[in-house]
């Protein structure tokens, strides 16, 4: 293997999948830098194209769009993501859940406007909801909808896919000292030069409920947070997260921010979403389980606090 110590350190940002697509990596020079960049933002943007809900052409609205109980063969890409999404629906009982589509549709209505839905409009989107209306054969890679007028939404794993995918091709590349980075969700690879980890800064509690920057530096890891500290609309005094609970339909009001290290950023993604729908107590008994490095930082008190499973190991 080449020394990369002696490399330059490059730095790229990309509006990809709705948010800022950061990479940071050293390469040998500057031609090689570009190159990879570009094989990389391609790749995202050919993985927008078959996730995308907003896109009408995109393959995941061609599988909504087509009959119910027609098994329609499916990308390795969309099955994949769609057979992970299913195994976490059932071991969190719903609580993630990609056919919560109809029901996302009607709050980012309700937050541009910030009022509630309309109860009857919710009824109607929630009984379209339920993992178990999706059928998969892995020997065909075929996926059926068993019901009318599904609407999945990956929002809370395809970022997370898109950003393994961006280092799997860094590291195809050669690229052995990487960060990537969209919005929340974030992966490592090997450490900038000199240093112990790429630096990262994450929400602690001080003794006093007060929250701070604390920085944590990863390498060979992915880093995902997810709660409702960025994204949110306060409707009659009351704060909801745009994040959805897919067995209610309602935008989540727990008030938490989850933390999630694990090996892929497809991983930790998915799981920071569903530990925030869950809650504090069955969140961290769900990350006890699967022996889950997670942060909770806890605001629904005035005295914030933070909790960690046991398995966190940063600080």
């Amino acid at each position: 293997m080449p020394d990369d110590s002696t490399w330059q350190r490059f730095e790229y940002v990309n509006p990809e999948m709705g948010v800022k697509f950061h990479l940071k990596f050293y390469a040998p020079n500057p031609s090689t830098a570009e190159r990879v960049a570009r094989v990389v933002y391609n790749r995202v943007e050919e993985l927008n194209a078959i996730f995308s809900d907003y896109s009408p052409s995109s393959e995941l609205n061609h599988l909504c769009a087509k009959p119910p109980g027609k098994p329609v063969r499916v990308s390795s890409d969309l099955f994949k993501i769609i057979q992970r999404s299913q195994q976490l629906a059932r071991w969190t009982d719903g609580a993630f859940d990609i056919t919560a589509g109809p029901s996302v549709r009607l709050w980012r209505q309700s937050r541009k406007h910030a009022e509630m839905p309309a109860v009857n409009l919710l009824a109607i989107a929630t009984k379209r909801v339920g993992f178990w209306k999706i059928q998969l054969n892995p020997r065909k890679r075929t996926v059926t909808l068993l019901a009318p007028n599904m609407e999945l939404d990956l929002g809370g794993i395809a970022k997370g896919y898109a950003v393994d995918e961006a280092m799997r091709i860094l590291k195809q590349n050669g690229i052995r000292r990487a960060f990537v980075a969209a919005s929340g969700d974030m992966l490592t690879s090997g450490p900038p030069v000199s240093s112990e980890g790429w630096r990262v800064e994450i929400r602690a509690v001080d003794e006093f409920g007060n929250i701070y920057p604390r920085t944590i530096h990863l390498k060979h890891q992915a880093l995902s947070t997810s709660g409702d500290t960025e994204q949110f609309v306060e409707i009659n005094g009351r704060r909801y997260s745009h994040i959805i609970d897919p067995r209610t339909g309602i935008g989540l009001t727990n008030r938490i921010a989850v933390t999630v290290v694990a090996p892929s950023s497809t991983v930790a993604d998915s799981r920071a979403t569903a530990i925030s729908v869950l809650g504090v107590k069955k969140g961290m008994d769900y990350a006890n389980s699967k022996n889950l490095q997670v942060l909770i930082l806890n605001m629904s008190n005035k005295k914030h606090r933070l909790l960690k499973s046991p398995q966190w190991k940063l600080w």
